[in-house]
């Protein structure tokens, strides 16, 4: 088996109101964590890195060892570049052997993330390489995402159709209430479910048919890694995510993508923190690494099972 593009995984998400979850990687662990997970469920996953990711583990460690998971779950993996902020680093995934790139020109003026992403979308379809962009700017902090409150926008449904007419890209993440990081919301959590439905009818009219919807920032920030986390020593109070309810919902939709990296951190920082608490006198790093993957994969398999509804998407 080899790594596959996104677009056939979301045909059968859109036919089958079901989202495949893409988890955010940066070693060998969380690569194995997510890829226990997918197996242990037979659902499809995307891998992907941020250009952060890439300068921290280097992109052809990263290849090799989403190859690994590949050939040792028998799944479908897309290994996917997350938020890439220009053409260079889109053109270094695509050499590196990545099937799938997002160019993220959102903060930029509509029309030169048009050209910026029409640009990519040539360069990425002639080596039959999927491409995902963004319309709108989700708030939050996150990797090379910095978005104040203030200056975060929804998309516009219309701009939407127009968005995707002219740059002939494969999938769309919009801006409908996520946002990056731990901290997504001060009161109750709330996303615009009729702009994600009229996004998808516009398109739908427009000729567009069953056109996948991405949502970024989607992490729900779970309370038990949080409370695990400040019970030894982290200071994450007022950590709070996107309900898993309202996640599920959107997956039923048209959104066919997922994108989850908050959680994993979490998960990694909670296991590792308990660990060194609890075995003050151990240093061996197969111990508490040991534990921080067995926690993500935790975590991994909780999302396909209750948020995203891809259990035996591989069939």
């Amino acid at each position: 088996m080899a790594l596959i593009n996104t677009k056939k995984m979301f045909e059968k998400a859109f036919d089958n109101n079901y989202a495949i979850g893409a988890f955010n990687i940066n070693n060998m662990e969380i690569i194995q964590a997510v890829a226990n997970a997918a197996k242990k469920n037979n659902s499809a996953v995307i891998m992907q890195v941020s250009k952060s990711a890439l300068n921290y583990a280097n992109p052809l460690y990263l290849k090799a060892m989403v190859d690994a998971a590949v050939a040792d779950s028998g799944i479908d993996i897309a290994l996917h570049l997350d938020h890439g902020p220009d053409f260079e680093t889109v053109k270094l995934a695509v050499e590196s052997g990545f099937t799938s790139v997002m160019f993220d020109g959102s903060h930029f003026d509509y029309e030169i993330n048009v050209q910026k992403t029409k640009e990519v979308v040539d360069f990425a379809h002639e080596k039959n390489i999927t491409v995902e962009a963004e319309l709108g700017k989700l708030a939050g902090v996150e990797d090379e995402v910095n978005v104040s409150a203030e200056n975060a926008t929804y998309t516009d449904p219309d701009q939407a159709v127009d968005f995707v007419s002219r740059t002939g890209i494969d999938s769309l993440a919009v801006a409908i209430g996520t946002s990056h990081g731990a901290y997504k919301f001060k009161g109750e959590a709330k996303l615009d479910f009729a702009r994600l439905e009229t996004i998808s009818e516009k398109l739908d009219k427009a000729g567009f048919k069953k056109f996948p919807i991405v949502l970024h920032g989607a992490s729900s920030v779970d309370p038990n890694c949080v409370a695990i986390c400040n019970e030894y020593g982290a200071k994450l109070d007022g950590a709070k995510g996107v309900p898993n309810e309202m996640l599920r919902k959107a997956s039923s939709l048209s959104v066919c993508k997922i994108n989850m990296d908050t959680d994993l951190r979490l998960a990694m920082t909670a296991a590792i923190r308990r660990f060194f608490a609890l075995n003050p006198e151990k240093f061996d790093p197969r111990g508490y690494l040991g534990e921080a993957r067995k926690m993500i994969e935790d975590v991994v398999d909780g999302k396909i099972k209750n948020v995203l509804g891809s259990v035996n998407s591989m069939n």
